[in-house]
């Protein structure tokens, strides 16, 4: 990469709060200038952004689940960082659907949502930061955030679990061709973690049996998350393109 471990020009998806907010924060922390991308929570996102270390950040809206929606999302940090070095795609969709309790009508806009959101925006905006990337010299990193649920299942919410093994699969693609160019692509598959979207599960009456889920007895933080993709964005971490980090406390062991 022609900038070394800070001073990057960095673009988290679905930044507003959760991992994306600690995401934000753990790449301002290291001195890079971040551009924090909302859907439809302005005002979350713009607490991000004020909670951010340093200068040069920006906030940047846009609808994800249209392609051009995400060539509007990188231009505008492209053009507000003066570049694009790193790429989080961290945005999401996770909806309730068990088979046997949906409605085929209502299956099919589930799942149509998150193929637009959690595989095809990550695709896409993959395509566009990488062409940057490729444009600028110098390499790159992607880093995308997968889930435990890619490889143990999610019965209650299959179109998640399907969608971030695609996003593993288009990571691994992507490491191989793109590494000529210098850039690195990387996923991340988190196991249950606290954030504020889940904090009254955890709370509530399942929050022992999802503690118990790891031998740690606690479940994990969006900050450990962070540090982890912080690390696999940095320049130590080429030689791991193309992995898949698991990071659930040793809730699921897969060989």
């Amino acid at each position: 990469m022609n900038v070394t471990a800070s001073g990057r020009r960095v673009l988290v998806s679905g930044a507003a709060r959760g991992l994306g907010r600690a995401v934000a924060r753990a790449f301002a922390s290291n001195g890079d200038r971040v551009a924090v991308h909302f859907g439809s929570r302005e005002e979350e996102a713009r607490t991000t952004l004020a909670s951010l270390e340093g200068s040069g950040h920006t906030l940047v809206g846009g609808d994800l689940a249209e392609p051009a929606g995400a060539v509007a999302v990188v231009d505008t940090a492209a053009e507000a960082l003066g570049g694009i070095d790193v790429l989080v795609n961290n945005a999401a969709v996770n909806i309730r659907h068990p088979l046997a309790e949906t409605p085929y009508e209502e299956w099919v806009a589930v799942w149509q949502q998150h193929v637009a959101v959690n595989l095809l925006a990550t695709a896409h905006l993959s395509h566009l930061a990488a062409r940057r990337m490729i444009d600028q010299g110098g390499g790159g990193r992607i880093v995308n955030i997968g889930s435990r649920g890619a490889f143990r299942g999610e019965p209650d919410h299959p179109a998640y679990g399907a969608t971030k093994a695609a996003v593993h699969a288009l990571g691994q693609s992507l490491a191989v061709s793109l590494a000529p160019y210098g850039i690195a692509v990387a996923s991340v598959a988190p196991g249950f973690f606290a954030t504020e979207r889940v904090a009254p599960r955890v709370a509530g009456p399942e929050g022992e049996a999802i503690r118990a889920q790891s031998p740690f007895g606690r479940v994990g933080s969006a900050e450990e998350i962070a540090a982890a993709v912080l690390w696999l964005a940095s320049p130590a971490a080429e030689w791991s393109s193309g992995t898949i980090l698991d990071l659930n406390g040793a809730s699921h062991l897969r060989s």
